[in-house]
């Protein structure tokens, strides 16, 4: 049989890079506008109180599971693997191990699946001890959580599909699966909750439907390119048991956010209602320029950097971590700063409405305030960690990632003591700054990791190019600054107005920065990638 895609053998240009991160990032951004407008439904429709409280701590578990067994560890093994058997042994021993991965894994999550379903009440008094202190929240958490479990089950096959998808250069379609999710929620949300008296049982069960149907999505794509086989068992193949003693620490390393979060929504249980979900809601803002770019780009550059691996290659591989920081400074500081001084308008514009008050507006900002200043930590963590990946490296990314959750831990403890003596009601701010200063610490080990290795060389301009982007930053702080209203007038004013003046602010705010940048001479050829001796110019 021929081989569905020829293989490459020559590096990635910084064009075909930028175009496919382009295809991921326009495919994530349908899926977060869309995730917002699922979550614009949730709260207006069920607010901030037990039952939302309650869906999120159930919705959480599966998705700590997901970055474990799915997206995080699972891509970041199988993909290097997968890359290096592509190139040494061809398209159907490609085959054969995505089948025996995809036997492996889902009969062992499939165990992990029935054992969650069964100890469900025992996971959420795990991980949401402050529901102990009443019976019907704690019920249904659990209820809830015996529905949402079995989605690991579902993802983690799909994410088999994704890595070889992705390895074979096909980004759409794995960017464009979890848009399904979300348009399944909002179904669920709209049509399904007023059937219950509990309606937030309602999204338990779309994240069940929505977990199966990302997973059907997959498999027509996987067939055209000839690379859908039936699963069997292959714990004892080499390529295998590579896999899964790669996956084992990264695990831990790929998954150091989703931890915090998890330990954060234990303290935020504990702390009162409401706190799970304005913790919930400022993070799912943070997440849209953290998905649209940050794990897009992750996405894109980790095939390229397993390929420049195989080959050797050390100079194009040190190029393409070089390219990718610098696009993450680019694009994660403006969103920073809008991130930080939009805070407030973001959440009421997004959020505000129906059940979701105008305390719940304050509250959400003030995390969303907190997990600001972590933006491009989060966003190089997603481009570092690659680094390591690619390499076969995972322990590395794990002795980092444990360093920042003890980071978080202390930092718990200091923060939340310190908003509970300035402001009770904001503590759970203190959780979210927390989980920032843990990124920020975990990014810092990573670079110096790499740069201790030897394995990234930063090409010339770099100070030049912070220059301009301080510069169009400060410009930007003071547009902003300026012509944003205060809150009430945000929460004053009508639905559509706020949308509009939110509009002219991120569009102006966005001329404002490029423009600079433009004046000041950075230019795109700038920021191609350099895979020669030769200095940037920037």
């Amino acid at each position: 049989m021929s081989d569905p895609v020829p293989r490459q053998t020559a590096p990635d240009s910084g064009q075909n890079l930028l175009k496919r991160t382009g295809v991921v990032g326009a495919m994530t951004l349908i899926s977060r506008v869309l995730g917002l407008a699922r979550d614009m439904v949730f709260t207006r429709l069920f607010g901030a109180d037990w039952l939302m409280d309650a869906f999120i701590v159930a919705n959480r578990i599966p998705n700590m599971l997901r970055r474990f067994f799915a997206e995080g560890a699972l891509s970041q093994a199988f993909i290097p693997v997968l890359g290096q058997v592509r190139e040494r042994d061809g398209d159907q021993a490609v085959r054969d191990l995505s089948a025996k991965v995809t036997g492996t894994l889902g009969l062992i999550v499939l165990g992990i699946t029935i054992v969650g379903v069964l100890a469900a009440p025992l996971l959420v008094l795990f991980f949401a001890p402050g529901f102990a202190r009443d019976d019907e929240t704690f019920s249904l958490a659990s209820l809830m959580l015996r529905f949402t479990f079995p989605y690991i089950l579902f993802i983690s096959l799909t994410s088999v599909c994704s890595s070889l998808l992705n390895t074979y250069n096909r980004f759409a379609a794995p960017a464009f699966t979890p848009v399904l999710l979300n348009v399944v929620l909002i179904l669920a949300a709209v049509l399904l909750a007023p059937l219950f008296d509990r309606p937030t049982l309602a999204l338990a069960i779309g994240v069940f439907a929505g977990g199966f149907v990302q997973l059907l999505f997959q498999l027509p794509f996987l067939a055209r390119i000839r690379l859908l086989a039936l699963p069997k068992w292959g714990w004892r193949d080499p390529n295998v048991q590579k896999i899964v003693t790669l996956m084992l620490p990264a695990i831990l390393g790929s998954s150091v956010a989703q931890i915090n979060l998890i330990v954060n929504n234990i303290f935020a249980t504990l702390l009162g209602e409401g706190r799970p979900a304005w913790l919930y809601f400022s993070d799912r803002l943070m997440e849209f320029p953290l998905g649209v770019f940050g794990i897009a780009l992750a996405t894109v550059i980790l095939p390229s950097l397993t390929r420049s691996f195989s080959h050797d290659d050390s100079e194009v591989f040190s190029a393409t971590l070089d390219w990718s920081l610098r696009l993450v400074f680019l694009i994660a500081l403006p969103a920073t700063l809008g991130l930080a001084l939009l805070a407030g308008p973001l959440v009421a514009t997004i959020f505000f409405g129906g059940e979701f008050t105008q305390f719940d507006v304050v509250m959400a900002r003030a995390s969303l305030w907190a997990f600001s200043g972590g933006l491009l930590a989060f966003i190089s963590i997603k481009i570092l960690a690659p680094g390591y990946f690619a390499r076969q490296d995972t322990r590395t990314p794990v002795k980092a990632a444990l360093v920042a959750m003890l980071v978080n831990l202390v930092g718990n403890g200091v923060f939340v003591g310190l908003f509970m003596y300035l402001d009770w009601t904001a503590t759970h701010a203190g959780l979210a700054l927390s989980t920032t200063l843990a990124a920020i610490v975990n990014a810092a080990l990573l670079w110096f990791g790499l740069r201790r290795d030897g394995v990234v060389h930063l090409k010339p301009g770099w100070p030049l190019f912070f220059l301009r982007l301080g510069l169009a930053s400060a410009l930007l702080v003071g547009v902003l600054w300026w012509f944003s209203p205060d809150l009430d007038w945000w929460l004053g004013v009508t639905p559509l107005t706020r949308v509009g003046q939110l509009s002219a602010l991120v569009v102006g705010g966005a001329l404002v920065y490029f423009a600079t940048l433009a004046l000041t001479g950075l230019r795109p050829h700038h920021l191609r990638l350099q895979t020669d001796k030769r200095p940037t110019g920037v």
